[in-house]
């Protein structure tokens, strides 16, 4: 697989697929370099992580997805760790994320060293976690 900053010509693909963004920001935060594609050898779109910050000073992972058939393989690992390494290079200590109690993506964020950290409660949807990572130097 290969990881690499989204770019323009990613934007079809990206507001085909992302249902959790305004379409507005999406060529926003290919300009901004907050969306990773996820590419399989053959250079075909297989998924993508988008990011923002919290409270504007901590990386939050907003969307990590993938395509079905390439889930289970190793791929959402590989996709996170880059990112964090990203991070970490440069100068964050603390990365974010969250996931729906209900889904169980929660295992496998814990799996990759990240910790509950709180809640947030809104009407008429699950519980959504908030998850922390302190990344080493």
């Amino acid at each position: 697989m290969k990881i690499e900053a989204a770019t323009n010509a990613d934007y079809a693909y990206l507001q085909v697929r992302d249902h959790h963004i305004v379409q507005s920001l999406i060529c926003k935060k290919i300009n901004e370099k907050e969306i990773y594609m996820l590419r399989d050898d053959n250079k075909n779109n297989i998924g993508w992580l988008r990011f923002g910050y919290f409270w504007d000073n901590t990386p939050f992972m907003n969307m990590l997805w993938l395509e079905e058939p390439h889930r289970g393989q190793g791929f959402g690992k590989e996709a996170v760790l880059y990112w964090e390494e990203e991070m970490r290079n440069t100068g964050f200590n603390v990365v974010m994320t969250s996931t729906l109690a209900s889904e169980g993506a929660q295992y496998f964020y814990r799996k990759l060293g990240y910790r509950d950290a709180g809640c947030l409660l809104l009407e008429n949807e699950p519980l959504e976690i908030i998850m922390i990572k302190q990344l080493g130097n």
